[in-house]
């Protein structure tokens, strides 16, 4: 049977605070620690052919954190980016809120998307990103109706680390109709074989887009 590859995976790399906690650190630390469980599954989904990623970063909800904890994801989005762009063969986009004092100035010149080398899959980081602010943007004072992530594709799967069943927030447009696997695994504790088990998961799903 010919396997069926997820043109667009989304990421949702949860419990960096509960992993921390749980090795007596303070929980900003567990986000330093994501960093290479990101960029293992980037090049495990980069073997697999996949064409687009998309990494839930931080929201604008997070950003009522404790202040050590806000700058240590901010941090790590920062590290998260660079460590991509280093891997080469990318185009990286980062959308998020850059009007807010909370968007890192760093990636700023990734709001528009950054190729390094001959790009074999569109990686985006969401940063200071909320659903609302995507979906029903502010513009001078009026209200407008232009979708801010239009750039990022539909999703046909989000694979969820950290055991919890829910979207929080996740492109609520582009995961419409994405299937949706959970790893009980801290997003810290990542392994190559979740990205296979979701994979694999995925064959045995009917993809029909509501037809």
């Amino acid at each position: 049977m010919k396997v069926r590859i997820p043109k667009h995976i989304g990421i949702i790399p949860d419990g960096n605070r509960r992993w921390a906690n749980e090795k007596g650190l303070e929980k900003g630390d567990g986000y330093a620690r994501g960093l290479h469980p990101g960029i293992g599954a980037l090049r495990m989904l980069k073997a697999y052919d996949v064409s687009e990623l998309t990494f839930y970063g931080f929201t604008i909800d997070n950003c009522r954190r404790p202040a050590g904890q806000v700058k240590a994801f901010q941090d790590a989005c920062v590290e998260a980016v660079a460590l991509t762009c280093a891997e080469g063969d990318v185009s990286v986009l980062v959308v998020g809120d850059a009007d807010s004092k909370f968007f890192p100035d760093a990636l700023r010149p990734y709001l528009t998307a950054q190729t390094f080398g001959e790009p074999k899959i569109k990686v985006n980081f969401l940063v200071n990103y909320g659903w609302k602010w995507d979906l029903q943007g502010i513009n001078g004072g009026h209200v407008t109706k232009n979708l801010r992530s239009e750039a990022i594709t539909r999703m046909d799967m989000i694979i969820r680390w950290g055991g919890m069943r829910r979207l929080s927030g996740f492109l609520p447009v582009q995961s419409v109709y994405s299937d949706f696997f959970v790893v009980d695994a801290l997003w810290p504790d990542y392994e190559n074989q979740h990205i296979t088990d979701a994979i694999n998961w995925y064959q045995t799903q009917d993809v029909t887009l509501g037809g």
